[in-house]
């Protein structure tokens, strides 16, 4: 008997467990703040905020959703310190089963600037295909699909600017996903950079992972290479550590306090510079989560 196929991630989380190895919980940039509650109704409430450490600026936004699981209705309103308006309607597996629309809009009062995004994901197993048509820039359609099977995945994107009637931009990928260990291999920006991600749960306390990235059109040549790790020091709490080719190395923890609340703290050195005086690329930092 052949056992079904699994539905497989959609573009742009082929390679999701590398990227989120080597990019969350690194809070590295500044102090951040986020506080999310919901109500008995299915209203759910979050305030965000981050103090940028270089520019000392703080950045913020007010996002409420309301969810309607039963009819498959979400929507989103979220108001920024940079007086953007971010609209989101979402209806998922009410026209059909697997398929899910989307209208993401945003507007900016000060100057009148506005996008808005209408989105089509359609998902079956051994499926998973997108659409997305930007109605104020160009307007451009872009789509892709990832195709799964026995644990194999190849992907691919396109770009078209419907009032040039040329293909703006086009990718593809190819990956093998198991549940110990995943490969993904990319190429982007119309197959100019490539990229191979590797990641690896060597234990239940222990992941580890790499992408190299190489750029054919950069004037510096050579490959961008980083490795990281996490290891789990309870069930609680979890450290974190990469280095890069240019010899940063990156280190955090993070600590559930108690149910719904985290704090992370991070830093980031340049091992090849370490005098502070010198330009050299220190950065620290702390995030704090309060959920309930």
């Amino acid at each position: 008997m052949v056992s079904p196929q699994p539905v497989p991630p959609h573009w742009k989380d082929l390679g999701k467990s590398s990227n989120d190895l080597l990019s969350k919980d690194f809070p590295i940039f500044g102090t951040s703040l986020e506080i999310k509650t919901k109500t008995p109704s299915n209203v759910t409430f979050k305030v965000a905020g981050t103090r940028d450490n270089k520019s000392l600026g703080i950045t913020g936004d007010l996002e409420a959703k309301y969810s309607d699981p039963k009819n498959g209705l979400a929507f989103t309103q979220a108001w920024t310190t940079a007086n953007v308006l971010r609209t989101t309607v979402e209806l998922e597996n009410q026209i059909a089963k697997g398929l899910k629309l989307d209208l993401n809009t945003s507007l900016l009062p000060d100057n009148g600037n506005k996008t808005a995004l209408v989105n089509a994901a359609y998902k079956q197993p051994g499926l998973h295909s997108r659409a997305v048509i930007d109605l104020f820039k160009g307007p451009t359609f872009t789509a892709d699909t990832v195709l799964g099977r026995d644990g194999f995945l190849l992907g691919a994107e396109a770009s078209y600017d419907v009032t040039s009637g040329s293909i703006t931009r086009y990718a593809a990928a190819l990956g093998f996903s198991a549940p110990e260990y995943a490969v993904t291999l990319h190429g982007l920006g119309n197959l100019s950079t490539y990229s191979a991600s590797y990641y690896h749960r060597v234990s239940r306390d222990v992941e580890a992972g790499a992408k190299a990235i190489y750029d054919t059109k950069s004037t510096t040549g050579g490959i961008s290479l980083e490795v990281g790790a996490k290891a789990y020091l309870d069930s609680a709490a979890f450290v974190k550590a990469k280095i890069n080719n240019q010899s940063v190395l990156v280190l955090s923890y993070t600590q559930a306090l108690r149910p719904g609340v985290k704090a992370a703290f991070g830093v980031a050195i340049d091992t090849a510079n370490l005098a502070p005086a010198s330009g050299a690329a220190h950065k620290v930092g702390a995030s704090f989560t309060f959920e309930g």
